[in-house]
């Protein structure tokens, strides 16, 4: 894997797509620009505008890494931009859009629409930091979380053993296998692989009430199926075909904070929608967190923005 670019090139690169993007910005004002020119000149509060920008990390573990951005040239340029663990890409080049952002403590009552976009509220360290820009002005605005997305919600971390032991044969009702292996028919005689683990299941038996399947790995299996190495250490099986699966998870402080995952049963279900970041791993106890809060939680966030266009308040609009 190619090495990751220190936080100050990082920074350095953010300030030349700021210098670019005012060549850019200018382009699409004279594109997109209102049948009636705005007469603000620089963002105050009750404004809405158009904002291109670039989110990073400006601290902890993913210090430096992107977590959004409006311009496509840095969500396709993983080399000079590496991206976090929750990162989300767009796709086409369509999609990559400045924010419509309105510019204050929530919308106007009614929402507000003009020209086109839908203007929305952004956390308040956001909009306060686009204050007295002018228009094409760039500025890197610093975010910390009680301005931002507030601190981490301890409810939202879920700590679980580095050996697991998973039993050899499971029954359970039809309604679980189906939370539990998504997309998964469950019939007689079929064979799937874990989703977790990675390993051959077959299903022993199947009908409307429950359901019973067996894990087929072997010894010394190993898989990279959670994002981290799991490696089967030892089975015990007894005649009649049950026993158990020791599973060990092989992590490591050094990944705190770099490691992420996904369950159909995570905590805090409406801020993750299931997905995790491996925030601690403690060898002594044998033991690693899974972090349900969104990743931006918690952290100081650094924007680079550059104003597009300033629309007046609503109320002033014809």
């Amino acid at each position: 894997m190619a090495p990751t670019p220190s936080y100050v090139v990082i920074l350095i690169a953010v300030a030349i797509v700021l210098v670019a993007a005012g060549g850019i910005a200018g382009y699409v004002y004279l594109r997109d620009r209102p049948q009636s020119p705005p007469t603000v000149t620089t963002v105050q509060i009750g404004d809405n505008v158009t904002v291109n920008y670039i989110g990073i990390f400006g601290s902890g573990p993913e210090q430096g890494k992107v977590f959004d951005t409006s311009f496509y040239a840095v969500a396709i340029n993983d080399a000079t931009y590496p991206k976090s663990l929750q990162y989300h890409p767009r796709g086409l080049v369509g999609n990559y859009t400045p924010l419509a952002v309105h510019v204050g403590n929530g919308t106007p009552s009614g929402g507000y629409s003009y020209n086109g976009s839908s203007f929305i509220s952004v956390v308040t360290g956001f909009w306060e930091g686009l204050l007295g820009l002018p228009l094409h002005g760039s500025r890197l605005i610093s975010v910390s979380p009680d301005l931002g997305y507030g601190p981490q919600n301890p409810a939202c971390l879920r700590t679980e053993p580095l050996t697991v032991h998973v039993p050899i044969v499971q029954t359970m009702s039809g309604a679980n296998f189906s939370a539990r292996f998504t997309g998964t028919l469950a019939t007689t005689g079929a064979t799937f692989a874990d989703p977790t683990y990675g390993w051959p299941v077959l299903i022993l038996s199947a009908n409307q009430s429950s359901v019973t399947i067996e894990n087929l790995p072997t010894a010394g299996y190993a898989s990279d199926q959670p994002g981290w190495t799991v490696e089967v250490t030892n089975i015990t099986q007894t005649a009649s075909g049950s026993g158990q699966i020791t599973v060990v998870n092989e992590l490591s402080p050094t990944q705190d904070g770099l490691l992420g995952g996904h369950t159909s049963s995570g905590l805090c279900s409406s801020e993750s929608n299931g997905n995790y970041i491996i925030s601690s791993v403690n060898i002594a106890n044998g033991t690693y967190t899974e972090d349900f809060n969104q990743e931006v939680t918690g952290q100081t966030l650094l924007f680079a923005v550059t104003i597009v266009q300033i629309y007046a308040p609503a109320s002033t609009v014809v």
